[in-house]
């Protein structure tokens, strides 16, 4: 077994004993205690009442957070024409078709969220082996496969957050950064929580928000009264 540094036993410890506590309590643990020298990311783990092996149990959204994420995001747009004026104009990374698809084709994906217009669909599906497993293939369910490129790249650069349940009935997502002050942490942390609530779907027996934790990248976890979480 690994050997707890001095940093990383004195996060344990004061975690210790700490469970079921306020969303600002979780916050004011995790941000005294994130001792990287870069600015960690406060991480959300939900824990869910679903099987998502059955379709009509699948959750899958997206959110905008009131405050940011605090990452900047690189966006590759899949358009043609004017569309991918429109796409440039708003701010994305990369734009392209038939030279962008034989770009990621060969191993180059430098870009964290990847948004098409409809017409694009037929390229797109031939990189589905290699986007879907990264969590990156555009869907119209989350709003990345659209002919208004132009506020999609808005929304992806301005804090949207995507989420999808795994195979365990786990979602993990980034809320924001350690250095961003407690009271808008608490407002993103609410705001993800109410979109994966309303994300309930109908195929969901009992109960749906079964756990809710909340860490910083490099610290351990602690986990967060669910009403806390739910209520503002």
């Amino acid at each position: 077994m690994a050997k707890l540094g001095k940093r990383s036993k004195a996060a344990r410890e004061a975690f210790a004993g700490k469970e079921n506590i306020s969303v600002e309590e979780a916050l004011e643990l995790i941000k005294s205690n994130a001792s990287a020298k870069f600015d960690e990311t406060v991480e959300i783990a939900m824990n869910l009442g679903v099987d998502p092996r059955h379709a009509d149990q699948m959750v899958r959204g997206v959110v905008t957070l009131p405050n940011g994420t605090g990452k900047s995001v690189r966006v590759a747009v899949f358009a043609r024409g004017p569309k991918a004026d429109e796409a440039k104009e708003a701010g994305a990374d990369i734009v392209g078709a038939e030279d962008l698809m034989e770009t990621i084709q060969a191993g180059k994906i430098e870009f964290d969220r990847c948004i098409a217009t409809p017409d694009m669909m037929p390229i797109v599906g031939r990189l589905g082996k290699i986007l879907g497993p990264r969590n990156l293939m555009p869907n119209p369910k989350v709003g990345t496969v659209t002919m208004d490129v132009a506020e999609a790249v808005k929304g992806a650069k301005g804090g949207q957050v995507q989420f999808k349940v795994e195979k365990a009935g786990v979602i993990h997502a980034g809320v924001g950064k350690v250095s961003f002050e407690p009271a808008k942490l608490a407002e993103n942390v609410r705001a993800f929580v109410d979109a994966v609530s309303r994300a309930k779907p109908s195929g969901a027996k009992g109960a749906y928000l079964k756990k809710v934790s909340l860490s910083s990248t490099m610290g351990p976890g602690v986990s967060v009264d669910v009403t806390s979480a739910t209520q503002g």
